[in-house]
């Protein structure tokens, strides 16, 4: 079995009972790997995925669980359906995106990392979760009315042209 394959399995094998336990292990191996990589973040974040698992200390399946997690956030994603506990990786990751897309998946655990600052400044983090709030909201067109002209440019009313 893939190792994706194995961290969908038991991210969907969860119960009510086993999610709570199961929601702090990964949430605390997640913090880990953040921190590491926002405190080198001018340092390429990779190597092969079973040895950087091992070097932080964080169960293998949820360190796929983690790169599964970044691939949105990174310039050049990956096929982490491929990934193998052999793969040699390296994460070109997209800051402004990866912290737009922490918003996104509210985990104040890792947007809110004093290692951010490192790479942001507060008032960049502001902006940034305005560019994200900005890009959650739905703004509805106006609606055509069957007796307003035909926005194609015919001269004709709506409902005798385009909104037939």
């Amino acid at each position: 079995m893939s190792l994706f394959q194995q961290w969908v399995d038991l991210y969907e094998g969860q119960t009510q009972d086993t999610f709570r336990k199961f929601w702090e292990e990964y949430s605390a191996a997640e913090t880990k790997i953040y921190t590491e990589i926002l405190s080198n973040h001018e340092t390429a974040f990779g190597g092969v995925v079973k040895e950087k698992a091992e070097e932080l200390g964080v169960d293998i399946v949820l360190f796929m669980g983690f790169l599964d997690g970044i691939n949105d956030s990174l310039n050049n994603p990956m096929d982490v359906e491929a990934i193998t506990e052999d793969t040699e990786f390296s994460l070109d990751i997209n800051w402004a995106q990866l912290y737009m897309n922490m918003h996104n998946a509210n985990a104040d655990y890792l947007f809110t990392l004093e290692e951010w600052n490192n790479i942001f400044t507060e008032e960049e983090r502001v902006d940034l979760y305005k560019q994200y709030k900005k890009s959650k909201t739905v703004v509805k067109e106006e609606k055509i009315g069957r007796n307003d002209p035909c926005p194609c440019g015919s001269g004709k009313k709506y409902k005798k042209c385009c909104g037939k």
